[in-house]
């Protein structure tokens, strides 16, 4: 269920959207006070060559003087996140990721192990969050789907050399709060996920259609539903808290002047809980969805 939120992970991409006539991806903009921010949703691994890029967003990089993303995407940022991945990933000593799982969680596991090229007993040293990140991001490589065909990777490759590069968390943040959540809010997430994986292309060609058509409702319903109804817990760290605390960054951002661009996972900007709603609540003129 991670990838939902963080980057549409286990992604087997089908021909089905190949053919997308035209990209629209939702977009936010907020006026206020001499400053304007561009809030786009992101997908953060997408399948090569796929032609995603509304004009409009191109435009508002070109005039911007920061480019806000989640987190710092450099090698030192992802060195470190990496590393700390590594340390809080790993099973207590005696521990194994299968006990934990259920009959069918379990056999769901070795066969997406298997598919994905990952030693089963490797993965069942894995805390669930990892072992559901590391079975994610395996599969997808194995189907083409890249992060570094993400939209952030893209966006940093493309955006002017003058734009400011800001970022709302650390590497260290964003592992916590993966790590942070109940051992069961986790295992529920890493037992729907590996349904997801098992079962095949279904839910992300669902999601990557509705991103790619602007359907906030289709997003809703493939990004958040299901894992507010499966690990509620992973959904209010991930997601709720986190929007919170964008939202006072957002609010102090808009007492500058001049253009931000400010990229995160389509996950946060949709929904009850997402940063145009909090902003709203607060009296914020969001324009958009």
């Amino acid at each position: 269920m991670l990838k939902r939120i963080l980057s549409a992970l286990a992604a087997l991409f089908v021909g089905a959207v190949a053919g997308q006539a035209s990209a629209s991806p939702p977009m936010w903009v907020i006026h206020e006070h001499g400053a304007r921010i561009v809030l786009f949703g992101s997908i953060h691994a997408l399948p090569p060559k796929l032609k995603w890029e509304p004009a409009r967003l191109r435009r508002a990089i070109a005039g911007a003087r920061e480019l806000w993303l989640e987190i710092p995407m450099d090698p030192a940022a992802d060195l470190a996140a990496a590393q700390l991945a590594t340390e809080r990933g790993l099973q207590p000593q005696g521990q194994t990721l299968s006990a934990s799982l259920s009959p069918e969680g379990r056999q769901r596991l070795a066969r997406v192990a298997a598919a994905a090229g990952e030693p089963l007993d490797g993965v069942d040293r894995l805390r669930p969050w990892y072992a559901e990140l590391l079975l994610s991001l395996a599969t997808y490589k194995t189907e083409g789907v890249s992060a570094d065909n993400g939209v952030e990777r893209q966006i940093l490759r493309a955006a002017p050399p003058g734009v400011r590069h800001e970022a709302f968390e650390t590497p260290v943040q964003q592992i916590d709060f993966l790590s942070s959540a109940a051992p069961a809010d986790q295992i529920a997430s890493l037992e729907e996920t590996l349904g997801e994986l098992d079962d095949g292309s279904a839910s992300y060609n669902r999601l990557l259609k509705a991103w790619l058509a602007g359907d906030v409702g289709g997003l809703q319903r493939e990004a958040l539903d299901p894992l507010i109804k499966t690990a509620p817990g992973v959904y209010r760290a991930l997601v709720v808290d986190r929007n919170q605390r964008w939202v006072e960054v957002i609010e102090k951002r808009l007492r500058q002047p001049g253009q931000a661009v400010m990229v995160v996972g389509i996950g946060h900007l949709v929904g009850p809980d997402s940063v145009p709603a909090l902003l709203r609540a607060r009296g914020v003129v969001v324009e958009g969805p």
